[in-house]
């Protein structure tokens, strides 16, 4: 590009370039670049200008070059497209009239902060610093899939659209990131894509809006992130979908407000995460889907939870708060995939690590009668019976209530009306008391049975007692031997 052809806008950007100076186009420092397109010819600079000076990059004795350009109205396509750029980029408060195409571009250092994309192409490409895109406003796709960049990328307080709702908003696939991934107060209107993206350090997006009613709004299915990835006060419309991602830290989402209607609204299944928090948030709407996942600490507050879930084979080591199990109960009760066994048996280990045996009991107790649901009617009534007896034996003391009842009905009637003895002269003295004990207790044999043989009602209620007394003898050694086995 001869110099002649520059016009007096380019020239004070050409002329800075070298010593690193910075050109500052703004006459109010509250400018809002998106005002660019009436900007005039005294601060629009050709793409083309800017391409060249990054490319060639004229140097001065003693100075270091970098392209530091504010407030200007950016022509053309500024195309980088496998250039490897050592200079500083930073483009503020920046109006570009065309989509950036940086494919492949290996740069040192970008800020962009506070200007506006019709989009921005960049997959691939190479940053060896940081990535700074703070307050930008982007009315098509930022496309960073497969980048590296060796240090943080700032979109705090960005606002992604697109025109294609099918296209996600901001992509960010395979992409390599040294530091943190800072974008807390991001706006986002439709898909954002962190698909087997690693990001090494902290996913920052606290009191974000990301929206995609009916669609996914944050997927990040085998992301990676070595700390903590924050979610507290985001508001998502949309279904979060990080299966299979791996979370070193804390997945936190205290205060979110969650809600895709009629479809999933988080799904963190076959994951693997240090603490999954969902606290002090409005209640989720959509499906909770934490299938096959292994989390040490569950920090999940009952009232944040939808109406379904799905929770099979999913593996915690703690649960907080801690919480009574008829509180707790709701969790396992309300999976999509009906009676699994194996959550009630999560829920009750989560119970034993802290010491509350009665809540495991209960846990325990409400596993059988949802069992119960599933079997054929005689197998219906035994559990029944088996309930209303001993609570599947995690109600022992019951069986005492029941045993001592039908004694004392045993008791009164025999001791009123005496059975006739089977041979007169050789029976002990009748005893009504222990006559009752031997019907009720089929493992004892006090010789009161064997010598007398009621009649009448008096055998029908013989018959009442010994088919009693082996239920509860049944149903006790059932429980102890459940009991036994846990142990």
């Amino acid at each position: 590009m001869m110099i002649d052809e520059l016009t007096v806008a380019e020239r004070r950007v050409w002329d800075a370039f070298p010593r690193g100076v910075a050109v500052d186009f703004r006459a109010d420092g509250d400018e809002d670049a998106a005002d660019g397109e009436s900007w005039g010819p005294e601060r629009t600079v050709r793409a083309s200008v800017l391409r060249t000076l990054l490319l060639t990059a004229p140097q001065e004795d003693g100075e270091i070059a970098a392209l530091k350009v504010s407030g200007a109205r950016i022509t053309g396509v500024l195309d980088l497209r496998y250039a490897n750029a050592d200079s500083v980029v930073r483009l503020s408060h920046c109006f570009f009239e065309r989509e950036p195409d940086w494919s492949g571009a290996q740069l040192h250092y970008v800020k962009l902060n506070k200007s506006v994309f019709p989009g921005l192409r960049a997959p691939r490409m190479r940053v060896d610093g940081s990535l700074r895109m703070t307050d930008c406003r982007f009315r098509g796709p930022l496309r960073l899939g497969g980048s590296q960049i060796s240090g943080a990328l700032y979109l705090e307080r960005a606002e992604l659209t697109a025109p294609d709702a099918d296209e996600p908003v901001l992509q960010l696939g395979q992409t390599e990131i040294g530091d943190d991934l800072c974008a807390p107060g991001m706006r986002a209107r439709g898909e954002v894509r962190l698909s087997d993206a690693t990001v090494n350090g902290t996913i920052k997006l606290t009191d974000a809006d990301l929206s995609h009613p009916g669609g996914t709004a944050l997927r990040g299915e085998r992301l990676k992130a070595t700390s903590d990835v924050l979610m507290r006060h985001t508001r998502v419309r949309g279904r979060i979908d990080l299966r299979g991602a791996r979370v070193e830290g804390r997945l936190e989402m205290s205060y979110a407000r969650l809600s895709n209607p009629g479809g999933t609204a988080l799904r963190v299944s076959s994951g693997v995460v240090s603490e999954l928090w969902l606290r002090e948030g409005s209640r989720m709407e959509g499906v909770l889907n934490l299938r096959r996942s292994q989390i040490e600490v569950l920090f999940l507050e009952p009232e944040m939870l939808p109406d379904e879930v799905l929770l099979n084979n999913l593996t915690y080591t703690a649960l907080m708060p801690h919480e009574p199990a008829e509180q707790r109960l709701p969790m396992v009760e309300r999976d999509g995939d009906g009676y699994v066994p194996y959550s009630y048996e999560q829920l009750t280990e989560a119970y034993r690590r802290i010491g509350d045996d009665d809540a495991a009991r209960r846990v325990q107790l409400a596993k059988q009668r949802r069992h119960r649901a599933t079997l054929a009617w005689y197998g219906r009534l035994w559990g029944h019976v088996q309930d209303a007896t001993v609570g599947y034996g995690f109600r022992p003391l019951r069986a005492a209530v029941w045993l001592l009842s039908l004694l004392a009905v045993g008791s009164v009637a025999y001791g009123l009306h005496h059975p006739p003895p089977i041979k007169a002269g050789e029976a002990p003295t009748f005893n009504a008391v222990f006559y009752s004990l031997d019907l009720l207790l089929p493992i004892i044999d006090f010789g009161q049975e064997r010598a007398y043989a009621p009649v009448g009602w008096g055998q029908w209620l013989s018959y009442v007692l010994v088919i009693t007394g082996w239920i509860l003898a049944t149903t006790v050694v059932t429980g102890v031997t459940r009991t036994v086995s846990r142990q």
